[in-house]
């Protein structure tokens, strides 16, 4: 080939060549265009926390600090992952949010208040049984700080006693690394249906409850009313090891007053100071909702 073919055909190769290799990086076929697929929102899972507490309680309302009873109760509660945990105080009833934001959160409370045998104690022996009874209502919280709980509680009594409860508590509720620190005042008020059958004595009852008793102070006839039950206050400890476990302590202390602290079987055979110790723990998991 004559050299000036030669030059003519090594500059085609040059011009042609790039476009012969950015044609072969392009697809071959383009693919037809699909529809956008719908966005569908992860389902948050729920963290269940799951317990138990034991408590050192007043033998019976009003018993002398001397006479001590137990209970011991289930601890649940249930939340959106991302959400933190709620507080729940010594002396809050069993609930859970209908209502829920960052300050204020309403719902249902529930409480259990034992049976009174009067067989049990020296102190009772003559006086009436009281069955248990269920309390039923709802509950109030309000955070007007971020540290600083105020809780209302009224409740329907059932069973034992038929009358009505209200309480108020006062939280200061403040975290420290991995501890939570709590304390406030309290204060209980009652319908005299909630008070009489713990505290009223007929006098058939206090002459049966001396001649059983001869060796303890007398009892004398007495009609419980209403109104202010008991002021107080309390405070609790919670550790948490790690996201999963966590453990607390507490001691509360109620002064009864007004009709009940005037009983005969508060003045003659108890006390007025009512305490309450308690130590729990509880374990918290992970659970994806079934729809």
């Amino acid at each position: 080939m004559p050299l000036i073919a030669w030059r003519f055909a090594l500059a085609l190769l040059v011009v042609v060549a790039p476009s012969i290799a950015v044609a072969a990086d392009l697809p071959q076929q383009a693919s037809p265009p699909t529809a956008p697929a719908a966005y569908v929102p992860a389902v948050p899972d729920w963290i269940v926390t799951i317990g138990a507490e034991g408590r050192i309680i007043p033998a019976f309302p009003g018993a002398s600090d001397k006479k001590l009873g137990w209970s011991a109760l289930p601890l649940f509660s249930i939340r959106k992952e991302g959400t933190p945990p709620d507080y729940f105080g010594p002396r809050d009833s069993f609930g859970f949010n209908l209502i829920n934001s960052s300050v204020f959160q309403f719902g249902p409370a529930l409480q259990i208040i034992n049976q009174r045998k009067a067989s049990d104690y020296a102190e009772l022996n003559g006086l009436a049984d009281v069955d248990y009874a269920a309390q039923i209502g709802a509950f109030v919280n309000f955070w007007p700080v971020s540290w600083l709980r105020l809780r209302g509680e009224v409740r329907q009594g059932i069973g034992g006693e038929t009358g009505v409860t209200g309480d108020v508590f006062l939280d200061a509720v403040v975290p420290v690394g991995q501890w939570t620190l709590s304390a406030g005042p309290r204060m209980t008020l009652q319908t005299a249906a909630a008070t009489s059958p713990y505290f009223s004595i007929t006098a058939a009852q206090a002459a049966a409850a001396n001649a059983l008793q001869p060796g303890l102070p007398l009892l004398t006839a007495y009609n419980a009313g209403g109104g202010l039950y008991s002021y107080g206050a309390g405070t609790q400890v919670q550790y948490t090891f790690n996201p999963a476990w966590s453990a607390h302590a507490f001691v509360e202390y109620q002064r009864l007053t007004g009709s009940a602290a005037d009983s005969p079987l508060v003045t003659q055979r108890g006390s007025p100071n009512q305490f309450t110790y308690g130590l729990g723990a509880t374990y918290s998991f992970n659970m994806h909702p079934l729809w």
